[in-house]
């Protein structure tokens, strides 16, 4: 391994006592200024993400959808095959869409 002197030199950067003694007041002043809008993008985010799981268990409906609609016909579920292929064909769709609104739901934005 080829070292170059001064390139890589560690060093270690220290905050004094007092100077974090004195940005904690103003620091916890932010938190509580910004604090709401952190819980909504949170919980906004949340729940996107909780839709595009449901998105992505809605895709594996299209396989369900073709064997209910081959095997399960002489038994009377074809049409339940062709509405799970319906669901499972427009979960894609809809996952990119929620994919795509995703970070917006992050800042709180509700779409």
């Amino acid at each position: 391994m080829l070292v170059i002197p001064g390139v890589f030199t560690p060093r270690a950067v220290a905050f004094e006592p007092i100077t974090v003694a004195l940005l904690a007041p103003v620091a916890l002043k932010v938190y509580e200024a910004a604090e709401p809008r952190l819980v909504r993008g949170a919980a906004a985010g949340g729940r996107k993400m909780l839709q595009i799981g449901a998105n992505l268990v809605d895709i594996f409906r299209l396989p369900l959808g073709a064997i209910q609609m081959t095997l399960g016909a002489p038994f009377g579920f074809f049409g339940d095959g062709v509405s799970n292929i319906a669901k499972g064909a427009i979960a894609p769709v809809k996952m990119v869409g929620n994919i795509l609104v995703l970070p917006f739901a992050l800042f709180g934005v509700n779409l």
